[in-house]
């Protein structure tokens, strides 16, 4: 897991939270996708992850709950009480690590730059993957108009900005990014699945499998004590 670090981090209080959440949840055989703390239900660290490979399961997110919440308590990031919730990376995913820009290649991205390019940092299209350039990786993004055929996306999505050609940006100055819920990425999304678990027995153990067509999260929720030291 070292060798694919993520490259959209936290800043911050989420960074501080990100650095206690990492090593635990590398320990159980997960990986960290992102940390944000807001202030739904008072104060909510939310808390997001996922397996290198294979599904994760409402089982991984409760062990993950059970293993950071001292280790919390312990640093004490958050004066106060504090819900927390950890959940999977859901299909309309973060892309935080150079392997997402590879693996969903050919589905709709909105990503948001650190630093303005042709006058403008936010920008919506088709992934195309990565290329090297003497200044380092690039991503690729294609207008949707090139696609095959016409796919339907959120309202929302509508003020993004849509490169009229394809367009290459750098890795390094993405400041945030997210796939596109499609039918197209639904569909993918089941059958990595399935290519990943071959022996997943969804008769038996559906209560462990996420919602593709749904809400994605798989939420635990726990309510430390206050610190009265």
């Amino acid at each position: 897991m070292a060798d694919d670090p993520r490259i959209v981090i936290e800043t911050g209080l989420d960074a501080r939270i990100a650095a206690i959440a990492e090593p635990v949840i590398q320990d159980l055989g997960c990986r960290l996708v992102r940390v944000r703390v807001s202030g739904q239900n008072g104060v909510t660290v939310q808390i997001m992850a996922e397996r290198p490979t294979g599904l994760m399961t409402i089982s991984d997110c409760e062990k993950i709950s059970k293993a950071l919440s001292p280790e919390l308590d312990v640093h004490d990031p958050i004066s106060g009480a504090y819900h927390l919730e950890v959940s999977t990376a859901g299909v309309d995913r973060p892309l935080v690590r150079k392997s997402d820009f590879e693996r969903w290649a050919g589905h709709l991205a909105r990503v948001e730059m650190a630093i303005t390019i042709g006058g403008q940092r936010r920008f919506r299209g088709q992934l195309l993957g990565l290329r090297e350039t003497e200044n380092g990786l690039e991503f690729g993004l294609r207008p949707m108009e090139k696609r095959g055929r016409k796919t339907k996306v959120k309202s929302t999505e509508k003020s993004l900005a849509t490169p009229e050609a394809d367009v290459w940006l750098p890795l390094a100055d993405v400041a945030d990014a997210n796939l596109i819920m499609t039918d197209e990425l639904i569909d993918a999304a089941r059958a990595l699945l399935k290519a990943e678990n071959p022996d997943f027995d969804t008769a038996t153990e559906v209560g462990q499998m996420p919602e593709l067509d749904g809400d994605t999260d798989l939420e635990i929720d726990t309510e430390p004590e206050p610190n009265t030291d």
